[in-house]
């Protein structure tokens, strides 16, 4: 079912604002608000434990009922693979929704463009150590949110180019250290001695990345 809405003509006039996503947050932006990886949280936490223990009852149902080279799928499996599935569904609604929360906030504030970055995140996968993170903190849907609402509310969305070096870039003196490793979670400017987080520095290059454009 659809609806008719009036055109939204009103033109934000707020400072623009610059987004670095990531996994330690979900999202710190240059105007110092930080929006907290919800995967982190009691409630998230507590209902994976709960999915862990039902993955492993459910492969040890399938051992139990082996015959020969074939898997047994008995009705108690298929109860609980369903609860899995429920879980699964639950987890993926509780991400979802903290995402519209999170960017109807930030489109809230009205500011005159929005900017991220595009991540490579087919590229993040192949790491087996963060791939897992990643995939949880649902970044093509956080992207693909905050595109669609810019456009409702005519906030401009930018998207900086993928070697952009946000987080590499003073943000005082323009310096770019080549060699800033990903557990480095504070920026030392080894030239004006800038000491700033990382991830606020890359919202404000963001920023000024949108304003340049």
């Amino acid at each position: 079912m659809g609806i008719e809405l009036e055109e939204n003509t009103e033109q934000p006039t707020n400072q623009g604002i610059g987004i670095d996503i990531g996994i330690k947050e979900l999202a710190v932006c240059s105007d110092k608000n930080i929006y907290k990886n919800i995967n982190k949280t009691a409630k998230v936490r507590k209902l994976k434990k709960k999915k862990r223990r039902l993955q492993r009852r459910v492969s040890k149902k399938y051992s139990k009922n082996k015959k020969g080279e074939c898997y047994c799928k008995t009705r108690n499996i298929v109860k609980s693979e369903k609860k899995v599935l429920k879980i699964t569904h639950r987890l993926t609604n509780i991400r979802h929704n903290y995402l519209h929360q999170t960017t109807s906030e930030i489109v809230s504030r009205k500011p005159k463009f929005i900017v991220l970055e595009d991540l490579n995140v087919k590229g993040m996968m192949k790491n087996r150590h963060l791939a897992k993170d990643v995939w949880e903190q649902c970044f093509y849907e956080f992207y693909r949110q905050m595109k669609y609402k810019c456009r409702w509310n005519n906030i401009e969305f930018v998207t900086a180019d993928r070697y952009y070096p946000s987080s590499k870039l003073c943000s005082c003196c323009g310096y770019i250290k080549k060699d800033l490793k990903l557990s480095e979670r504070i920026y030392i400017c080894p030239q004006c001695h800038n000491t700033i987080d990382r991830d606020y520095q890359a919202s404000v290059n963001l920023m000024r990345y949108g304003l340049a454009v």
